[in-house]
């Protein structure tokens, strides 16, 4: 069966909290256009604060993108990993797995908030945000809303 993965990483800094910089990071898209990648792949777009969250794209392995994907047959069980420990907000009580039958997908969102270790440098901010459809889809499917939100974003001030 089919497996399509897109993961956008939007990253920005305290001067992206409030004003025009603000408004631009929340305007980003929370999908894309499909892009063809080879089946093993995942879709990668990263936006960032220097670049005016402008998208740019590429593609990863699918086994090095933050997620566990597992065929159970007639469903694929998708679950976000959380990779940085180190960020906040804690994550003491995590959402389940999704189970997602042929035809459907998920939108899954996480955020993180990162100072440096000695508290030198400016907090920095993580969008993490994975679209995965199980079965063959059309290039727009990511435009539109998805089948099961999972949103895992928590207060990072």
């Amino acid at each position: 069966m089919e497996i399509t993965v897109q993961w956008i990483r939007t990253s920005w800094t305290k001067h992206s909290r409030g004003g025009e910089a603000a408004a631009r990071r929340n305007s980003a898209p929370r999908g894309f256009l499909v892009s063809p990648v080879p089946s093993s792949f995942a879709q990668v777009i990263q936006m960032s604060e220097r670049d005016g969250f402008e998208p740019h794209e590429g593609e990863k392995d699918v086994r090095q993108v933050g997620l566990s994907l597992r065929d159970e047959g007639d469903r694929l069980r998708v679950l976000a990993r959380v990779e940085q420990l180190f960020g906040l907000p804690p994550r003491p009580r995590r959402p389940p797995a999704v189970r997602l039958v042929p035809g459907q997908w998920v939108r899954w969102q996480l955020n993180y908030r990162f100072s440096s270790a000695a508290g030198i440098r400016d907090w920095s901010y993580w969008l993490d945000t994975f679209n995965v459809a199980y079965g063959p889809v059309g290039p727009k499917v990511f435009l539109s809303e998805p089948t099961l939100l999972v949103d895992e974003c928590g207060p990072v001030r």
